[in-house]
């Protein structure tokens, strides 16, 4: 089965599509064909966008699901006349906050990532500056300042996982592949060593590994199976050796991998309220 969804925001439609994607992921027997509608911040935009939604709805013979952020009632209500199943943040939630909390929100565009409102901008910044300069090995002599360092072979997920881990929590994340130089002894590197505590390994099914590196290098040794095969079994060899913490990457989101690094490290995560 499928069913079409747009995500429509005022903003960047990073909230929506968020939130969206948490609700859909309960629906597996289901496909989605995803649409983000970012800074419908006018009421002619959303008419535009209304018509889109209808065409869609005759083509798909079913009305598409609509997640949005708008914060102008007006923008929603023109929005709302769609034929779509509507799941509006704010009429869902805020209203209900108001009255919990016995006060009128200020219906502000964007607040949600705002700067001004978010002290740890700062830092995040600072942590996605870290792990692009201490990615994929290339500087080791900032790893004392490292939170966590992610070991893993090449293409197993490390620089998506630290930059993920940075942008989202302010975590300094550096990351260092394992090569064939590093599985003679099936021990850490040196430059590692001294970095046991902060180490977390990352590993991958094989199979897996293989046809993402064929993506990038195909038909060569590199992507070959045999030799994914050897670099995993040698990876997880040395982190069952050397006692580093390790989880397997091939179906978790860096989402879910990013928050169970840091519950397993008892990294606090660094969220974007005040």
């Amino acid at each position: 089965m499928k069913r079409s969804v747009f995500f429509i925001s005022d903003g960047t439609g990073i909230t929506a599509e968020t939130l969206g994607h948490s609700l859909l992921a309960q629906f597996e027997s289901i496909s989605f064909d995803e649409t983000t509608l970012p800074y419908i911040d006018t009421v002619a935009k959303a008419e535009t966008v209304v018509a889109e939604i209808n065409r869609t709805a005759d083509a798909d013979g079913i009305r598409p699901v609509i997640i949005d952020t708008i914060v102008d009632k007006d923008i929603r209500d023109v929005i709302g006349k769609a034929n779509g199943y509507m799941l509006d943040v704010f009429d869902t939630f805020v209203g209900r906050l108001q009255e919990e909390l016995c006060t009128q929100a200020i219906n502000a565009v964007g607040k949600s990532h705002s700067i001004d409102n978010n002290p740890h901008y700062n830092d995040r910044i600072e942590a996605v500056n870290f792990a692009l300069d201490n990615d994929d090995g290339a500087r080791t002599r900032y790893y004392d300042k490292a939170d966590i360092i992610l070991v893993g072979v090449s293409r197993s997920g490390k620089t998506p996982t630290s930059l993920y881990m940075a942008l989202q929590f302010g975590v300094h994340v550096a990351n260092y592949p394992l090569t064939e130089d590093d599985f003679d002894d099936l021990r850490l590197p040196a430059s590692l060593r001294e970095h046991k505590a902060k180490l977390f390994g990352l590993t991958i099914d094989p199979e897996r590994l293989s046809a993402i590196r064929n993506e990038r290098r195909a038909n060569s040794t590199y992507s070959s199976l045999s030799q994914c095969q050897k670099e995993v079994r040698a990876a997880e060899a040395i982190f069952n050796r050397e006692g580093v913490p390790f989880i397997r990457t091939t179906h978790a989101s860096i989402e879910e991998l990013s928050t169970r690094i840091m519950a397993a490290v008892g990294i606090k995560r660094r969220t974007l309220q005040p």
